[in-house]
């Protein structure tokens, strides 16, 4: 199970950190992600991270967020700083078993509601 938090409203320039606690059965090998999606539009990936620290992000994203992973506390956060009013959306964490650096949607099988993150000019 995951469960996203941190989301809220800020003005374009502010920073915001998510948070994405992971529970139940967790494996050794693996990868987690964070997406975002708006109304009518396809859910993207943002950033990923695999277990060994392997990170990757979206173009859109480079230098303003950073990933990373708390593995004594299965937690995954995303630090977003500079937040552009084009950043709002609903933001899901995803995890996948193995070892698979991607922002492609479909390899994740497991998701969290989302957190809505909003961003005005």
């Amino acid at each position: 199970q995951l469960v996203e938090s941190g989301g809220g409203s800020v003005q374009a320039g502010g920073s915001l950190t998510l948070s994405c606690a992971a529970s139940g059965v967790w494996y050794s090998n693996f990868c987690m992600a964070w997406f975002r999606q708006t109304p009518g539009e396809e859910r993207e990936g943002v950033a990923s991270i695999c277990d060994d620290g392997e990170t990757m992000y979206a173009n859109s994203v480079k230098g303003r967020f950073t990933i990373s992973q708390d593995n004594a506390k299965n937690t995954l956060n995303l630090q977003m700083n500079s937040l552009k009013p084009e950043d709002t959306a609903m933001y899901y964490c995803a995890t996948l078993v193995g070892h698979l650096l991607t922002l492609e949607r479909r390899p994740y099988r497991i998701w969290g509601q989302g957190t809505q993150v909003n961003v005005s000019s």
